[in-house]
């Protein structure tokens, strides 16, 4: 990565299933709140919204509520 850049890591979970399935990167300068996209899901065979957690949680996992 290059010094000074501003694109991080972000895991996207499901809101339906808890699973993390997704990975992208995301500029925090242009988009500071929560990325929220509608992607497919295998397990439930059809599109759902994920929404953007940490990286580092563990892997496939909901961070506790």
């Amino acid at each position: 990565m290059a010094k000074g850049d501003k694109r991080k890591i972000i895991g996207l979970i499901s809101e339906e299933t808890g699973e993390r399935i997704y990975y992208t990167t995301k500029n925090t300068m242009n988009t500071p709140d929560k990325l929220a996209l509608r992607k497919y899901s295998p397990r439930l065979r059809k599109h759902i919204i994920f929404t953007e957690t940490k990286k580092n949680l563990g892997r496939n996992e909901a961070p506790k509520r």
